[in-house]
Parts: C-alpha cells; sequence; structure tokens
C-alpha cells in the first residue's frame, strides 16, 4: 500500500480504545483491543484498499454524495413545512436510535450485532448534555466535546454471551457520504473474545441503499451470503443486509463465516 493510497484517507484506529457501549441485556462494559476497533471514514478515491492492523477495512467503488447526519427525515425533507424545531429529545441527541442487525447462537451462547445513531447537537448545551450522556453509556465519540455540535455519531457493537461488547466501527461527522453502486465498506472482527490470534469471522459493514447481496469470502474457500432482509421478517438472521435506523448513507450488513476461518474479503454481488 502506497502513501498515495492513504490520501485524505480519514480511517483511523481509536487513541487508546473505544469504551463499549451497555445498550444489549447481559453486556457487560469493557475495553477493546485496538486493533480490533475502526472509525468509518468517508471514501475519497474509487477501489482504495487499507488493511489497519488485524482489522480490515475496505472500501471500493465511486465516491457518493454527502448528506446530513443528523437522524432527520432525508431525501425530500426540505419539501415538508415542519410546525416548529423538533426537540433535542425528537432528534435523538440523548439516547442513541438502536437497530439491531443480526443475533444467532454458537456453542450454547447468545451473541448479536447493533448499531446506535445519536442525533447531532445544535448548540454548546446540547453537545455537553449528549457527550455525558455518552460517558453514562460507555462510549466516546471521536471528536471532543466542542466539536459535537453539528455532528452526528454513530457506534456499531457485537456481543457475545456475557462478556464485554466490543465496538466494531464508529464515527462523528457532519456529513456523511452516500454509497452507491458496489461501494462498500467493512471490519472484520473476531465473533467471539478479543485477542489478537482469535479469527475475524464476523463482518460488518455499509453497502448501497440498492444493493441486494453481499458475499463474503473466507480464507478457507468458503463464502457467506448476506442477502436484503424483509422488513416483515422477525428473525434478524446470521447474515442480513439492513437499513439502520437515523444513518442516511447506506444499508448495514453482516456475515458470520464457519467456525475456525478468518475473513479474506467481501464484494456486492447484487
Amino acid at each position: 500500500m502506497t502513501s498515495g493510497d492513504l490520501e485524505n484517507h480519514d480511517m483511523a484506529h481509536s487513541d487508546i480504545a473505544l469504551l463499549l457501549a451497555d445498550a444489549a441485556d447481559e453486556v457487560e462494559i469493557g475495553i477493546a483491543p485496538v486493533q480490533a476497533v475502526v472509525r468509518g471514514g468517508r471514501r475519497r478515491r474509487a477501489r482504495r484498499r487499507a488493511v489497519l492492523a488485524a482489522t480490515a477495512l475496505v472500501l471500493t467503488g465511486s465516491t457518493g454524495a454527502a448528506l446530513a447526519f443528523a437522524g432527520l427525515p432525508g431525501r425530500h425533507a426540505d419539501r415538508v413545512t415542519s410546525p416548529g424545531p423538533l426537540s433535542a429529545e425528537a432528534r435523538h441527541v440523548y439516547a442513541p436510535q438502536r437497530t439491531e442487525l443480526a443475533r444467532g447462537t454458537e456453542n450454547g451462547r447468545r451473541w448479536a450485532v447493533w448499531v446506535e445513531v445519536w442525533g447531532a447537537p445544535r448548540d454548546a448545551r446540547e453537545a455537553g448534555r449528549q457527550y455525558d450522556a455518552m460517558k453514562r453509556t460507555g462510549v466516546r465519540p471521536a471528536v471532543a466535546e466542542a466539536e459535537l455540535v453539528g455532528r452526528g455519531s454513530y457506534f456499531s457493537f457485537r456481543s457475545y454471551g456475557g462478556g464485554r461488547a466490543l465496538g466494531i466501527m464508529f464515527d462523528t461527522a457532519r456529513k456523511v457520504d452516500r454509497l452507491s453502486g458496489t461501494d462498500l465498506q467493512s471490519a472484520a472482527v473476531p465473533l467471539q473474545g478479543v485477542s489478537a490470534t482469535a479469527p475475524e469471522r464476523l463482518v460488518v459493514g455499509h453497502v448501497a441503499k440498492t444493493a441486494r447481496e453481499v458475499t463474503c469470502r473466507w480464507k478457507d474457500g468458503t463464502s457467506t451470503v448476506a442477502r436484503l432482509a424483509n422488513a416483515s421478517e422477525a428473525d434478524t438472521g446470521s447474515s442480513r443486509i439492513r437499513p439502520v435506523t437515523g444513518y442516511p448513507g447506506g444499508n448495514w450488513f453482516v456475515c458470520l463465516g464457519p467456525a475456525g476461518t478468518t475473513y479474506k474479503d467481501a464484494e456486492v454481488t447484487k
């Protein structure tokens, strides 16, 4: 990977580690290892690939349009007459919107993957209250408290059994790029444990709203297909593509690989 490949690349590890959210039942707050935490950056160059320590973050495709990241109505919101400004509570500034992406059971233990989206504070007072609310739930935004004004945040997590929740991808930004075509952004982490030697067989990421299928390939030669879930599906399953409430950039997906293997690559195949 050349220095040119890294130009304008916004992805970085947490300075120490992402404090984890106790957002699911029986989840203990803990600290993820640095190599297993990835900040989701914006796409800047077509077909670029970066590998950060033990976690792979892959970006492909063309640059998309930027959308406001505030957890508010999106495409045609400017055509709707509002009776007045929405409260901070209605904008989910002090409590995030939570979407479960997938869940399952392995070796008798339950696991789950979810995303939390915090709305953008409008002033320093709201930013301070949001920062305190984040601290109480055990998460740390990607910017300082004063920089939260006008910026929304998302955090994605994995839980396994009664152990720690693991932070996977996160970002705090004024705008997010709208993914299109075969654009894909993902991170791979272990399903169980947080050690550097644990096989990275759980893949979580973003794709365009139009994507209907993502294929994840594993180093043992097998592959897993995540398909767009029906809105009526009650069972989240282990490999799905789903919208995330409050996140305007695209849909999210999860792939789970066979026991013992590790992540190779992923692409939008439909």
